[in-house]
């Protein structure tokens, strides 16, 4: 078989992007196993640099396997429960997505919109918040679709004093702009490698707070001996395996 030849493009779309020399150039190194200590340090290097990418001090900010779409469905999945009420604010495509992934979790979903190329008001989200007191506001903070940034440093405040979680999808504007986690009362955000990142879709940036951490290990695990999840409590199992992130924030938590 002929060794693989790639053609040269210029690629300027929204994503994926052109990767940067340097990423290409560590990708060509060589595999390690999960538990070589090497490996370990270069995880808790990856966690530090993921915090300062979102401004935060979250201890849990590590990366997932997987395209943005698997950042987004391991956060929406873990902290939505069936029943649960979701406020999506949208003003694009991405927002549709939100709307899918709350649904498919079981969630409750309410949303409001406007017209793409435009954002929403804050004022008019806070009022639907106070209005519905969701458990999630689940929003797009840039819209790929439009190329639009909606404003949403009020947002979590608002969030917080209803007793809600806020979650961001950062894909498109994560280290191309500010994204002010801690400042801006974010519980949980899900960056983009393959946009102003510059990197090969397949890995992606997440962070998320103590509280909804605190609130995701509530939700019942199935333990060994359990035969299916029809055996567990299914208003807190989490179904998926692979992006559940009780199982996931235990494989990157800082070493001691």
């Amino acid at each position: 078989m002929a060794d693989l030849q790639i053609n040269r493009r210029l690629i300027m779309t929204p994503g994926p992007t052109l990767v940067d020399p340097r990423v290409s150039q560590a990708m060509s190194n060589q595999i390690w196993g999960q538990f070589d200590p090497d490996f370990t340090d270069i995880m808790d290097q990856t966690m530090a640099l993921i915090r300062k990418s979102f401004s935060t001090n979250n201890r849990f900010s590590f990366p997932i396997d997987g395209s943005s779409r698997a950042g987004l469905e391991a956060v929406i999945g873990s902290i939505v429960e069936p029943g649960d009420d979701v406020l999506i604010p949208i003003i694009g495509r991405f927002g549709d997505l939100a709307v899918e992934l709350a649904q498919r979790a079981g969630g409750n979903v309410h949303t409001i919109e406007t017209d793409w190329g435009q954002v929403l008001d804050q004022d008019q989200i806070i009022a639907e918040i106070k209005r519905l007191k969701p458990k999630v506001v689940a929003m797009v903070h840039g819209e790929t679709s439009t190329g639009r940034l909606q404003p949403l440093d009020r947002i979590g405040k608002a969030v917080r004093q209803i007793g809600g979680f806020l979650v961001v999808d950062c894909v498109a504007s994560y280290m191309g702009t500010p994204v002010l986690v801690d400042d801006w009362q974010i519980d949980a955000a899900v960056g983009g490698a393959q946009k102003c990142l510059s990197v090969p879709a397949g890995i992606t940036p997440i962070t998320f707070n103590d509280r909804f951490a605190e609130a995701i290990n509530q939700r019942k695990r199935v333990e060994r001996g359990v035969r299916s999840a029809e055996d567990a409590d299914q208003e807190a199992f989490i179904t998926s395996n692979y992006l559940d992130l009780t199982q996931l924030q235990d494989y990157w938590s800082p070493a001691d």
